[in-house]
């Protein structure tokens, strides 16, 4: 029969027993820092290679946004001013749409009343000028190839407003335009074409031709201030044209 004292399967009690138990506690002791240390130092290396991938990524979308600009929708390009001169197959003109929303320049007048009953032009005439054309005129202070001014034809009206008396506008009684093209009015002066589509009690006419040069060229020739355009009627060129 075993002697207790002698010995023990687990081999605490054997000489030195006690002491190799806390020699393994102490040496798994000193072991865990530097478990924890490596531990420590592969995560730190990780997450600084994560970082610097992500830093790296930043940094090259940064520098291809500063290189090439915002990103445009693929297949999207700039869309061009739309022209506003159309002829058709003939070579009328074709009556110009959505004027109204175009640049106002201004309404002269000159009534009967002060033209001794015969004036050439008794009703109003509010003129229009096509963007594009527009904004090159304030660019440069001249009117480019393509440029479109209506002349929309008004009535007199009423003579007298709760404001006081005077000329007011009445009813649209036509419509014409001038037109500058090089491709079309190579011949006229100022390369300018004159067109009416006005028809007596009907609607404006979808299209039409050039006027004769006697009918229009020639009064502008004379009298227009710049271009063959009666820009000294109109404050808005005027002050469009110094800028």
């Amino acid at each position: 029969m075993p002697n207790s004292q002698s010995g023990s399967a687990d081999g605490l009690n054997r000489p030195g027993g006690k002491i190799s138990a806390s020699q393994g506690v102490i040496n798994t002791a000193l072991r865990l820092p530097r478990q924890l240390h490596s531990f420590t130092t592969r995560h730190e290396q990780t997450m600084t290679r994560f970082s610097l991938r992500t830093l790296t990524g930043t940094f090259l979308c940064s520098v291809t946004v500063a290189l090439t600009g915002p990103v445009r929708a693929q297949g999207v390009k700039p869309a061009n001013p739309p022209v506003a001169a159309q002829w058709n197959k003939k070579g009328e003109l074709l009556r110009p749409v959505n004027y109204r929303e175009w640049i106002f320049v201004g309404t002269p007048l000159t009534p009967n009343e002060m033209n001794n009953g015969k004036a050439a032009f008794p009703e109003f005439h509010n003129v229009y000028i096509d963007p594009a054309s527009w904004a090159e005129y304030k660019r440069t202070g001249e009117f480019p190839d393509g440029t479109v001014l209506v002349k929309e034809l008004v009535s007199v009206g009423s003579k007298v407003a709760s404001s006081g008396n005077g000329y007011f506008q009445g009813e649209f009684i036509g419509l014409e335009a001038a037109v500058k093209s090089t491709a079309h009015h190579a011949g006229q002066p100022g390369r300018w074409g004159y067109y009416s589509f006005t028809r007596p009690a009907a609607e404006p006419a979808p299209a039409a031709n050039v006027m004769p040069v006697e009918s229009c060229n020639s009064c502008h020739a004379g009298t227009a201030q710049h271009d063959y355009v009666f820009t000294q009627y109109y404050p808005v060129l005027r002050a469009a044209a110094k800028k």
